[in-house]
């Protein structure tokens, strides 16, 4: 428990303006004389008192004290100081940059906090096989082709995640977000002991299979659970942690230069995950729209065309953006070591430095799209990104570093924006299914934009002609957000999807 405790003289106008129920960290309701309890806020525990003294000049001595404790969990001592500065700085209405748009309380507040501590495992294990490739084929005697048919043999994987999303439409969320997690945290542990490339990539196919469901997941629980002006916002939050678990695979990364098997380690380091999902799944309740939501009933035929168009253009863009930003990701490492002589500790310092401001551009983009809507920001950050990332892979030295980071900030605008269309568009008890059907669709995009460019980069000895030619996607993608998708923000679930009214 946190406890603000201030003293002060007012006069009677000053008193009766504290006696007010307070409207912006937190709703107040009158629970007793001089005593607010906590109505709506991101507050597991609340209290507000006042003691007023009457002053010989006709003022009053007020003693007003607020205790407190956060429902954010594991992350309270991020917010402590802003949420400690709000409540001592009484505001007429609800708005803080550091802030959802919406007034979380504390059903919303928990379960993001939760969600987000998953979303760092997730992070993690989603990005090793992306990491360690260029040093595990290095140990095992293979080059760039074979990493590129690794990657995209892993990301058969997919089709685990569609069965295991389409069962969380049945089943419910909560049980299969926590034995994916769990799961693939145990076979990322088990890839570290593999004895050729092959194994690896076997482990990893069940490994990042059962990591994208996870992640379809969390995605889907944080939109089924958020304020209707705050799911881009969300996922903005979401993605940061993912970038966190990602960057943890990173810092680790030095490890690979000590000896040609360092690499392993940081797939055994998966080991922690499996706590870390254990101990905040126990906490994490069902999704309430699951468990609200009315029988399944034999779909209309608008119902069906509804969901066959929206299927189809989400799909279609999810192919071609991976197809380009798959590639872009997954040969950054060996286009850094082969072809610009990085070390590992030199690939560490250059993706912390280029990745680490890419927060900057999510929580940007999550806030601008609640305001301006989702298809100007999305559009806006894909045509940056892809054109400052693809340009990235033409220079060295100083043009290198910013190209590599603008791309990264820029585009990371599109990412909220886009990010919760797939949970969005569609119903609760198709809402899995349907993820898992257009992930599966983007991870065909992405392993074959893998293969691609592993088989060109090969013969021409550079990755960055490949990366340019599979630019031409995302342009596409962008014409269809600006021509083709619905805007969503500011809307409930329910209004987008009529049939879950």
């Amino acid at each position: 428990m946190t406890t603000i405790s201030t003293t002060s003289v007012c006069d009677r106008a000053e008193l009766q303006q504290r006696r007010q129920p307070r409207s912006d960290i937190v709703a107040e309701a009158l629970s007793g004389t001089d005593r607010w309890s906590c109505l709506e806020g991101p507050f597991r525990q609340y209290e507000r008192t006042l003691e007023a003294q009457p002053a010989s000049d006709g003022r009053y001595q007020v003693t007003e004290t607020t205790t407190y404790k956060l429902a954010v969990s594991i992350w309270a001592w991020l917010f402590h100081f802003p949420v400690r500065r709000a409540l001592m700085h009484r505001r007429q209405r609800y708005g803080y940059w550091w802030a959802p748009p919406d007034r979380l309380d504390q059903r919303a507040a928990t379960v993001l906090a939760l969600l987000a501590g998953i979303q760092i495992v997730d992070g993690y294990l989603g990005s090793v096989l992306s990491q360690t490739i260029t040093f595990a084929a290095d140990e095992f005697g293979h080059g760039n082709q074979a990493q590129g048919w690794v990657l995209s043999v892993a990301r058969v994987g997919v089709l685990i995640a569609l069965v295991t999303a389409a069962l969380a439409d049945r089943r419910g969320r909560r049980s299969l977000l926590l034995g994916a997690g769990i799961a693939s945290c145990v076979l990322t542990v088990l890839g570290g002991l593999s004895p050729n490339l092959w194994v690896l990539g076997g482990s990893q196919l069940a490994a990042r299979g059962l990591s994208t469901a996870l992640g379809i997941l969390i995605a889907i629980v944080a939109v089924e659970e958020m304020p209707y002006r705050s799911r881009a916002w969300a996922a903005s939050v979401l993605t940061l942690s993912a970038g966190l678990g990602s960057g943890m695979a990173v810092w680790i990364l030095p490890v690979a230069d000590l000896s040609e098997r360092g690499w392993r380690a940081i797939y055994l380091v998966a080991i922690v995950g499996v706590a870390v999902v254990a101990l905040l799944g126990r906490r994490l309740p069902e999704s309430r729209r699951f468990m609200k939501a009315a029988p399944i009933a034999a779909p209309t035929d608008s119902l069906r065309a509804r969901r066959r168009g929206r299927f189809t253009l989400l799909a279609t863009s999810a192919f071609l953006l991976a197809m380009f930003w798959a590639p872009a990701s997954g040969f950054r490492n060996d286009f850094l070591k082969d072809e610009q002589g990085f070390s590992g500790a030199g690939i560490t310092v250059f993706t912390i430095t280029t990745a680490t401001p890419i927060g900057i551009g999510l929580l940007l983009g999550g806030y601008l799209a609640e305001r301006h809507g989702r298809r100007r920001v999305g559009a806006l950050g894909i045509v940056l990104g892809t054109a400052l990332t693809s340009a990235s892979y033409f220079f060295d030295g100083v043009a290198l570093w910013s190209t590599t980071l603008l791309g990264g900030v820029l585009g990371a605008l599109a990412v909220p924006a886009l990010a919760v269309y797939g949970p969005e568009l569609f119903g609760t008890h198709n809402r899995g299914r349907t993820n898992g059907a257009i992930i599966t669709l983007g991870v065909a995009g992405s392993a074959l934009g893998l293969f691609f460019v592993g088989y060109l980069s090969d013969r021409m000895s550079a990755v960055g002609p490949a990366i340019a030619v599979l630019s031409a996607g995302p342009l596409i993608v962008t014409w269809l957000i600006l021509t083709r998708f619905p805007e969503t923000a500011g809307l409930e679930l329910e209004e987008i999807n009529p049939e879950d009214a």
